[in-house]
């Protein structure tokens, strides 16, 4: 008779919707040959999810060779993505962790996926606690064969394996940009793929898990773009100069139901009139950044200028209200702009300047917040700009700031007017 080596502890009313690999528990068990397998492992499940997992100890001996820190949230589909964070080698926090694990200290709370289904010779996924895996692999190189504790899951779904990791990174404040990137995956590789088609992610990259000026654009960015360039053309509709134009931004971090909607539709990825918007600017951010090179003592808030979120959503939100006005002439004005010759397409210098009489005293001009009066005032510009086509001004810019107070003013009025009869 075989000795059981897994003791089931699950309660009653879930017992009868488990199945338990008891083959890949065997496996994990001779392949790492944890401490507990002396006796007998406990076996746990998360009642949200029913996924299985153990918790239990393995000499650095037998995790470093069966590990990897290699893996993909969708093997089968999107392999050649991330869903965990990466490795930052030069913060403070993970040298004095290397410095711990040379001293011979026992980590623990590393957070486990073993699996054969994909990258067979490394079964054991790390998907949470990259660093302290990393620090112990370093210790090993160096002699240093301490036990560690490690929570391992078994047979997960697609489903289970982006909770799982979800919940490791939670313990160390995952980014909401990382937690976008990863519901993002999970749901299929169409916004990466459609990004990367016009040009605002580099081929072969994936979304940044974290805004940083100079990188890959985030899925918030992304989904920003997007819902905005339809809200134009549905405001299209409308008399500009009489309704709300301010752009809205995804909401990150959390579940946005709008995003949702629109992507459970699929039309965004074979919209042709979007893909040239798209195209047209990720050509604008990149002759935004251009025209600042090799030139020295430039504010970088001037180069990553077309990537701060009010101007990507103005950007987009007036892009979609002249293609849906099919006003072809002034959106082709509007796309020309990464076209001028001279300076920056978005005249930043002139940017930092424009203020209103209402701004404090510590405002720096359009294009540095990101606040619905920065979003409202820069559709304004660029609504502007594609009747002249003439590029970005100061007077231009002064004529945007004041046509958008008006508008506030005006719509104020109509509210009051409403509330009255």
């Amino acid at each position: 008779m075989v000795k059981p080596i897994v003791k089931p502890v699950i309660p009653s009313d879930l017992q009868s919707r488990i199945e338990i690999p008891e083959t890949l528990i065997r496996d994990f068990v001779s392949t790492l040959n944890p401490s507990e397998s002396a006796d007998v492992l406990q076996l746990f499940v998360d009642a949200k999810t029913l996924a299985l997992y153990c918790e239990c100890h393995v000499f650095a001996s037998k995790l470093v060779p069966n590990s990897t820190i290699d893996v993909p949230l969708d093997p089968e589909e999107q392999a050649e993505y991330r869903a965990n964070r990466e490795v930052v080698a030069d913060a403070a926090a993970f040298k004095a962790m290397k410095e711990d694990a040379r001293e011979r200290r026992s980590f623990s709370n590393i957070v486990t996926e073993f699996t054969k289904e994909f990258d067979e010779e490394t079964p054991l996924k790390i998907i949470g606690g990259q660093h302290r895996f990393e620090s112990i692999r370093e210790a090993l190189a160096n002699g240093i064969d301490e036990i560690h504790g490690i929570k391992v899951y078994f047979g997960l779904t697609q489903e289970q394996r982006l909770d799982a990791q979800l919940i490791s990174n939670t313990v160390i404040a995952v980014p909401t940009d990382l937690y976008d990137r990863m519901q993002e995956t999970m749901r299929g590789p169409q916004l990466r793929n459609w990004c990367q088609k016009v040009g605002l992610l580099d081929s072969d990259k994936d979304f940044s898990e974290k805004r940083q000026r100079g990188g890959q654009i985030t899925v918030s960015a992304a989904r920003t773009f997007i819902l905005n360039y339809y809200r134009g053309e549905a405001d299209a509709k409308s008399p500009f100069e009489q309704i709300d134009t301010s752009p809205k931004l995804s909401k990150s971090g959390s579940d946005d139901a709008e995003w949702d909607k629109l992507r459970a539709t699929g039309k965004a990825w074979k919209d042709a009139k979007l893909e040239v918007a798209g195209r047209e600017f990720a050509a604008l951010v990149k002759a935004q950044r251009q025209a600042f090179e090799n030139k020295k003592s430039v504010p970088i808030d001037s180069r990553e200028k077309a990537m701060n979120y009010a101007v990507l959503s103005a950007w987009a939100y007036v892009a979609g209200v002249l293609q849906g006005a099919n006003n072809i002439v002034r959106a082709d004005r509007h796309y020309a702009l990464k076209d001028q010759a001279g300076r920056d397409p978005l005249n930043a210098p002139e940017l930092a300047k424009g203020k209103h009489t209402t701004d404090p005293d510590n405002y720096r001009g359009l294009g540095y917040r990101t606040d619905a009066k920065e979003r409202g005032r820069l559709v304004e510009l660029f609504y502007l700009q594609a009747e002249s086509g003439k590029g970005i001004t100061k007077p231009l810019i002064e004529l945007a700031i004041k046509k958008y107070h008006a508008k506030l003013a005006n719509l104020d009025v109509q509210n009051a007017e409403k509330k009255v009869v």
